[in-house]
């Protein structure tokens, strides 16, 4: 199986780098490949001819989609749209990685792949928008929702709470958002698995279980054993320029109906550590 990864040089992408064996994949980056030149991606692609193209390549900096509407659109959408009509050209596969945040947060129980999008800030409306208009351009395509990403290689939760435990006697985590941390390498084989068993729709793929940022980072001390104190606060008083999802678990059926599980979080934040320590 030929495989071209748009988003190589990112924390999913160098993980979907080391994971996936047996195939030949290429990998390009933001200064190899910009998403935002049509003409550029068309080119790659005519002359890669995948079977699959992977597209991990966004703008996810939620705050800084805030204040840059204009470059988050023109990354998130208009980017994915230019792989996606690059991907039909030569007869491609496409999967398409999105985000909790095409959901508006305001569920007690796991988000359905089928349920309402209803996104509250602008890096959630460039994903629920592409989502849209991918599908209507590639009807089986394979869009993959997670959440809460973390690994080594790239900024993320577990390594800026490690770096801030480290030099404070105690820090003060929101309590009041409840998602699923999501381990880089659980992800990518995941992906690999959906690739290679052909999937298209949507579907959701985190680690298993669920907890608040606090509880993360509470487990992230404790694991690291260090004795920062990690102490509960709200969003309120955290307040940042995007809004987060107050509850953002995404169900796991569509992606175990395909034969594929994850491992539970605090088992890959177990596995994070053992390599970031390496």
């Amino acid at each position: 199986m030929r495989v071209l990864l748009f988003g190589s040089s990112g924390l999913l992408g160098k993980a979907l780098m080391r994971e996936w064996g047996e195939d030949a994949v290429t990998g390009l980056g933001s200064r190899d490949a910009d998403i935002r030149d049509a003409e550029r991606i068309r080119k790659v692609t005519h002359e890669t001819r995948p079977d699959w193209i992977v597209l991990s390549a966004a703008y996810t900096d939620v705050d800084g989609c805030e204040s840059n509407a204009e470059l988050a659109f023109a990354v998130n959408r208009d980017g994915a749209v230019n792989v996606a009509a690059a991907a039909k050209e030569v007869g491609s596969r496409l999967l398409f990685l999105s985000s909790d945040y095409v959901f508006d947060g305001k569920k007690t129980t796991p988000y359905e792949t089928n349920d309402p999008r209803n996104p509250q800030s602008v890096y959630g409306r460039t994903k629920a928008e592409a989502e849209t208009q991918l599908l209507a351009l590639l009807p089986d395509c394979c869009i993959v929702r997670t959440s809460w990403l973390f690994g080594a290689g790239g900024k993320c939760f577990p390594d800026t709470i490690l770096e801030l435990a480290a030099s404070r006697p105690a820090l003060d985590v929101v309590n009041d958002q409840r998602g699923s941390p999501t381990y880089a390498i659980d992800l990518a084989r995941a992906i690999v698995s959906l690739c290679r068993k052909n999937a298209q729709g949507i579907v959701h793929a985190t680690n298993a279980g669920d907890c608040t940022w606090f509880e993360f980072a509470q487990e992230i001390v404790q694991s690291a054993g260090l004795a920062t104190n990690v102490r509960p606060t709200s969003s309120e008083r955290m307040a940042r320029p995007a809004p987060r999802p107050a509850y953002s678990v995404l169900s796991p059926s569509a992606l175990n109906a395909m034969g594929i599980s994850t491992p539970s979080w605090p088992d890959a934040l177990r596995r994070y550590l053992e390599q970031r320590r390496s």
